[in-house]
């Protein structure tokens, strides 16, 4: 699915408010704009047994009390299968999601500083990083350019 059906399917199962339709077409250039960056039109995200995404702390190794929380975005389900092989305990799974869904989800995850979309498959050391605050800077600037020719609430997001 093309990156303009996926924001339509977005705007099709956001809440129809008469707001969130309309925030999503205003923010869907933004969103498109990143996911053209990446190389895959769909992710896989690992979640546990309660459906929520799977959040892995890294340390900085020249300073290990600075601390990121990201969320890892693999091209393929046979990456997610040998990411969990060795615990064969393991409750997780992983779930396919349009890019654009991943990204828009981003916005709002508080507790998540990145997502790290791995482009190739099995090489996770490579990863493209998409950062929450970037994201949210994006979107309130174009927010405020759409205010001042839609005259739409700068305060809306």
């Amino acid at each position: 699915m093309d990156l303009d059906k996926q924001v339509e399917m977005l705007i099709d199962n956001a809440p129809q408010d008469g707001v969130t339709p309309k925030m999503v077409r205003t923010i869907a250039p933004v969103l498109i704009a990143i996911a053209k960056k990446l190389r895959h039109l769909r992710y896989y995200i690992l979640q546990d047994l309660q459906e929520s995404w799977v959040l892995t702390t890294l340390s900085n190794r020249a300073n290990p009390a600075q601390q990121k929380r990201v969320i890892y975005a693999y091209s393929t389900l046979q990456d997610i299968l040998a990411t969990v092989k060795d615990d064969p305990d393991s409750k997780l799974t992983g779930i396919p999601l349009p890019v654009i869904n991943i990204l828009f989800q981003l916005i709002a995850l508080e507790p998540v500083d990145s997502i790290v979309f791995f482009e190739t498959n099995s090489i996770t050391s490579n990863g493209i990083e998409v950062k929450r605050t970037d994201l949210q800077q994006l979107i309130q600037q174009k927010i405020l350019e759409e205010s001042r020719v839609s005259k739409l609430p700068p305060d809306i997001a």
